[in-house]
């Protein structure tokens, strides 16, 4: 296969093609166009896909090889970032301030005025949250939000989709909150989509595709959304 296909804005039921069928170059673009309905959305995730795009461009659809993923059990604590988390200097709450949270995530990063959280995104995440099916991890301090991430929880999996900071380390405490969590509910994977140096320091690691839609499986793996609430005895045990 050597070129994407286009998808249909107004048929969220129509299939994505096989993820084996990505481009090489650029890595993993598989479609475009179609709509950023829950049903699409929910499909894309459950088979490996994912929506990454700017206002300059359709919505594109994304399965790369290799795959980045963390594995909750292999997330690296650092001696001064464990200290952070046992200062109490924050506090950290799951799904409390969503549109927050996002707004956040959607802010240009330094020396660029873009963003790919476009407006539509915001839109389209807010609905699955409210379907309970996005979810928000929120770090405060002194009643101020200061950081924080989001992601998809199919099943056993968690679609890990950006986070943000605007204090030291309040970003990664969140990570490691949400890491402590997911330990807990017996979450073998965080998808984190496309590598970076700092999720590398994190402790991600780089699958191949295959692998990463064998993980995939426990999607189908059922898990409550009343659990995503914080229990102060053991929400980050590091």
């Amino acid at each position: 296969m050597t070129a994407v296909i286009w998808l249909d804005c107004h048929n969220s039921t129509q299939p994505f093609p096989n993820p084996a069928w990505a481009l090489r170059e650029p890595n993993g673009l598989l479609a475009v166009g179609g709509c950023l309905s829950p049903e699409r959305l929910l499909h894309a995730y459950s088979n490996g896909i994912f929506p990454w795009y700017d206002d300059s461009t359709p919505i594109c659809w994304w399965s790369p090889d290799p795959r980045t993923v963390l594995y909750p059990e292999r997330l690296k604590v650092s001696r001064s970032l464990r200290k952070v988390i046992r200062s109490g200097r924050y506090t950290v709450s799951l799904d409390q301030a969503f549109p927050a949270v996002i707004e956040g995530c959607s802010a240009p990063r330094p020396q660029t005025d873009a963003t790919w959280i476009v407006p539509e995104m915001r839109s389209a995440y807010g609905r699955l949250h409210q379907l309970g099916f996005a979810h928000s991890v929120e770090t405060w301090q002194n009643g101020q939000l200061v950081g924080g991430l989001y992601g998809v929880a199919l099943g056993r999996v968690f679609f890990g989709e950006s986070m943000f900071s605007r204090a030291s380390d309040a970003s990664k405490v969140a990570l490691a909150c949400l890491c402590a969590h997911l330990r807990r509910w017996r979450f073998p994977i965080i998808d984190c989509q496309l590598p970076t140096d700092h999720l590398y320091r994190l402790g991600a690691e780089d699958v191949s595709r295959q692998r990463f839609l064998q993980l995939l499986k426990a999607c189908r793996e059922p898990h409550s959304a009343n659990a995503w609430l914080i229990d102060p005895e053991w929400a980050c045990d590091y």
